[in-house]
């Protein structure tokens, strides 16, 4: 989720806002969650494999992409996941690979949304709550924000814990925080575009290239290249789009190099960077794209990709 405070809010968003809505709706769905994954986990898992796929999710034989990942989520706790995917860890991990130099600036970093001094910020710059995913406020122009409405936002998702939202364990017990990082432009008048490299124990597989996408996140276009670049990958249910070949862009061995060295501990984890004015700069660390389920994948990808991954010892009982 990408959250642009901007320009008057309408009606149906003051009431969204509206603390007592707020309460109301995080109680309820608040305790959905917690009830079931306080449960287990696994059955959490079992739950959202089959609403989405109308199949049991098969965690003693895996075998897709989507059912392997559930495993890995489910059973190969590794301690490097939960660092990996704090959006402060991430950057201890890869400063202490030597890689430092590809992350994005850093304005500050603060324990609660009232430390944050909107106006000593610059006029642009991105607010990202660092213990989950879609926690972002996207400010393009300073003086249209309403700093009140993004501090009750922020407020909202500090409460949350996101291991919760669908069970992905990795994120259980991470300290919320909110880091402020400078606004990337390419130009574009757009999100920049971004290059998800997917690694298979400690080696890049295929890039997704992802442009497009609006100042909500809505209209973005999703294209797959080989590790090489020479083709597009028939993974996707919605083909391939050679019309809108993308070029191979500056610093993509670069990308390789660091997404390769980044990946080594793990079975599976998509590796994202941004390529801004020649300039690369590592975005984050995911291990379970899509919450584990992927329904844009072809059945073919959906076992090719599967048989990438060779499941390790795990570091959790397999229960359930």
């Amino acid at each position: 989720m990408v959250i642009v405070l901007q320009g008057r809010p309408s009606v149906l968003q003051r009431i969204k806002d509206d603390p007592a809505v707020n309460r109301i709706y995080d109680a309820v769905f608040g305790f959905v969650r917690t009830f079931l994954y306080r449960l287990s986990p696994v059955l959490t898992a079992r739950q959202r494999f089959r609403l989405e796929t109308g199949r049991s999710l098969p965690l003693h034989h895996p075998v897709t992409f989507d059912e392997k990942l559930f495993w890995l989520m489910l059973f190969w706790r590794h301690p490097l996941k939960a660092q990996c995917a704090d959006k402060l860890g991430v950057r201890r991990y890869a400063e202490g690979l030597g890689l430092g130099h590809l992350l994005v600036d850093l304005i500050g970093v603060f324990e609660t949304p009232e430390a944050i001094d909107f106006g000593a910020l610059p006029d642009q710059f991105a607010l990202k709550g660092t213990h989950g995913c879609g926690y972002n406020i996207i400010c393009r122009d300073k003086a249209a924000l309403d700093p009140e409405r993004a501090r009750r936002q922020l407020a909202r998702w500090m409460k949350q814990d996101y291991a919760r939202v669908y069970g992905e364990v990795q994120y259980e017990g991470l300290t919320p925080r909110i880091l402020c990082e400078p606004f990337l432009d390419d130009g574009t008048g757009r999100a920049p575009t971004d290059f998800k490299l997917h690694c298979f124990h400690g080696k890049v597989h295929y890039t997704t290239v992802c442009t497009g996408r609006g100042p909500d996140g809505q209209g973005a276009h999703y294209d797959h290249y080989d590790r090489e670049w020479r083709r597009q990958m028939p993974i996707s249910t919605f083909g391939v789009h050679p019309e809108r070949w993308h070029p191979q862009p500056a610093g993509y061995e670069a990308m390789v190099e660091a997404a390769e060295r980044l990946s080594k501990p793990f079975p599976f984890v998509r590796v994202d960077f941004y390529s801004v004015r020649g300039k690369v700069l590592l975005g984050e660390m995911t291990f379970t794209p899509g919450g584990c389920l992927d329904p844009g994948l072809t059945d073919e990808a959906q076992r090719a990709l599967g048989d990438l991954i060779h499941l390790p010892e795990p570091l959790h009982p397999l229960r359930g």
